[in-house]
């Protein structure tokens, strides 16, 4: 039995209706997966290498594969270097912690992933939030704390925000952090890689400025359709995480089939922009049918392949996924306190394989749905 205050907090879940279950999804129409290319069916290569990796890479786990990856990843994100890491998770609580001490300040937007939120915790830094994409509101705080002597200022935001599905000004935030030498931008894209610029390199080449950030983490899990993420950064930045990155040293190694795949997916990425541009398109027509059903002011803004529909009360945001759902459709409910309350939603996530039928029929089910809640 658990412990009654664990037995308490369950039970305020299910009061609340937000208690999380795992389900699995049998041929329904994928409105709801972070495969937003489709290339988790990529087929793998055969003999793949072995099982696992058999320690980590600082003691038996590295490979020359492992290299052959870095630089791959380093080539295609135009990057002095790469390091690889077992998840985008993995990725944040080993960066942030490894960058900062108690002498140092984390500035961050309120709408960043939970992950760089945990890594953000487990420093030892001050940190503070500033108002989703308010960059008077990052001025105000990069004015009045980033003076201290022998102090760090680390700036965070996301290329793709994962509820929003918005971006940041990121031209303007490189800017402002440069107005402070001793300011850095770090800058998750996890769902940009594959869904923003010219063969899905992301918000930073797309806009050409990946030289001004300090560090870029690359999550495979979404576009690329597999796992492990990356750090990009300078050789110095590689060298000093393999020494101090903790969830990078003491763990397993990315056994050889995922690393198969990683590079599967960057030859992919490299040799047809096919997908990502088909990805583009169906975005724009989603948005369009939005429109067409009459439910522009019940989404959010968005011009990638994340989409937010309000319906705020979990009950109500709950009912309208499963209606989707029984009707052939993958949407899933995010329910608060992941989201803020009145900010329940449901995220539809585009693929460059969904058809204009299946957005079209999907959206105009929902609009029905949504009048009779």
């Amino acid at each position: 039995m658990l412990p009654d205050k664990l037995q308490a907090k369950i039970g305020m879940r299910h009061f609340s209706g937000s208690l999380r279950k795992l389900t699995v999804s049998k041929g329904l129409v994928d409105f709801s997966s972070n495969d937003y290319l489709g290339l988790s069916k990529l087929p793998l290569p055969e003999n793949v290498g072995t099982n696992g990796a058999t320690g980590s890479r600082l003691i038996s786990g590295h490979s020359d594969l492992h290299d052959q990856v870095e630089n791959q990843i380093a080539q295609f994100h135009n990057a002095p270097a790469a390091l690889l890491f077992n998840s985008g998770y993995d990725a944040n609580i080993g960066l942030i912690p490894a960058l900062t001490d108690r002498a140092d300040l984390i500035l961050f937007d309120q709408l960043v992933h939970a992950s760089i939120r945990d890594g953000i915790q487990l420093s030892q830094a001050k940190s503070l939030k500033y108002r989703h994409n308010d960059l008077n509101h990052l001025e105000i705080l990069l004015a009045k704390f980033s003076q201290e002597e022998e102090r760090e200022v680390y700036v965070i935001t996301e290329s793709v925000f994962s509820m929003d599905g918005d971006i940041p000004d990121l031209i303007s935030i490189i800017k402002l952090v440069k107005k402070y030498p001793n300011a850095h931008l770090i800058l998750d894209e996890a769902h940009a890689l594959g869904v923003l610029g010219k063969n899905g390199v992301g918000l930073a080449q797309q806009l050409n400025v990946e030289n001004d950030i300090f560090a870029r983490v690359m999550t495979f899990g979404k576009g690329l359709g597999c796992h492990g993420a990356a750090v990009l950064g300078s050789e110095e930045l590689k060298d000093y995480l393999i020494n101090y990155a903790r969830s990078f040293i003491y763990t397993t190694a990315l056994p050889q089939h995922a690393l198969h795949s990683i590079l599967n997916g960057y030859k992919t990425l490299s040799y047809s922009d096919d997908a990502v541009l088909q990805l583009a398109s169906n975005v724009s027509l989603f948005n369009k049918l939005v429109l067409q059903n009459g439910l522009r002011l019940r989404f959010r803004e968005s011009e990638t392949a994340i989409q937010v529909c309000i319906i705020p009360k979990n009950d109500q945001v709950k009912k309208a996924a499963q209606i989707l759902q029984e009707n052939g459709y993958d949407v899933r409910a995010i329910l608060s306190p992941t989201v803020a309350q009145g900010e329940e939603r449901l995220r539809i996530c585009i693929h460059s394989f969904n058809t204009e039928i299946e957005m079209g029929s999907m959206l105009q089910l929902l609009a029905k749905t949504i009048k009779t809640l």
